[in-house]
């Protein structure tokens, strides 16, 4: 039986893997990072700049399983972007799902349900998928964080199902199936156009 239970650990030290500790972990593009520590824990921090931003893990693979991580961006309108690139093949080919904090207790319940969005770079943006698909591939969150705080998000994905859960509520924020099919396996933080943010956390189980 020993021989069997190393094996076991073997194959699940393998499948998961955390959040590197050090900027020479990541491949950023268009954007700078920085990592502060927060009481014990590591923080990574992406500079705001026009257009989108990744910071790729270095080593870090990702086609199925879970992606956790805690996000924080901020309360201002049309410049708070953040989220989670995966299946990336290149700087502009990834799925992503991301949150837009500035929106998650909006008054107004058009911009509360555009929370949470899940696009297909380079072809299916935010845009065009909100003209042809409203309502499908972006959502409100039931039970919204606050704007300028830390929020929990775990995004699972089976196939081409992706399931997004925030601050570890067992209803979904989001459902919705992978539009193009990603030969990628590429993981990393994305920030949207204009946007910074800040991540720590991670934990990626395949």
């Amino acid at each position: 039986m020993k021989p069997v239970f190393t094996i076991v650990l073997l194959v699940v030290a393998f499948n998961c893997f955390s959040q590197p500790k050090t900027a020479a972990d990541f491949k950023v593009n268009n954007r700078a990072l920085t990592i502060t520590n927060e009481n014990g824990v590591s923080v990574m921090h992406l500079s705001e700049a026009d257009n989108d931003g990744v910071a790729w893990l270095i080593g870090g693979r990702f086609t199925n399983g879970n992606i956790e991580l805690d996000i924080k961006g901020k309360d201002v309108l049309q410049h708070s972007f953040v989220g989670v690139a995966f299946h990336g093949v290149n700087d502009s080919t990834f799925d992503c799902i991301y949150f837009r904090p500035f929106n998650f207790k909006a008054a107004d319940p058009v911009r509360k349900a555009h929370a949470v969005q899940y696009i297909s770079s380079p072809k299916y943006d935010w845009e065009l998928l909100r003209t042809r698909f409203p309502g499908k591939y972006e959502k409100g969150i039931a039970n919204p964080p606050e704007p300028n705080g830390w929020f929990h998000a775990r995004i699972n994905v089976n196939g081409k199902k992706i399931t997004v859960f925030v601050n570890g509520e067992n209803t979904p924020s989001l459902q919705v199936e992978q539009i193009v099919p990603m030969s990628g396996s590429l993981v990393g933080f994305w920030v949207g156009n204009t946007s910074g943010g800040d991540f720590k956390n991670l934990k990626v189980s395949k």
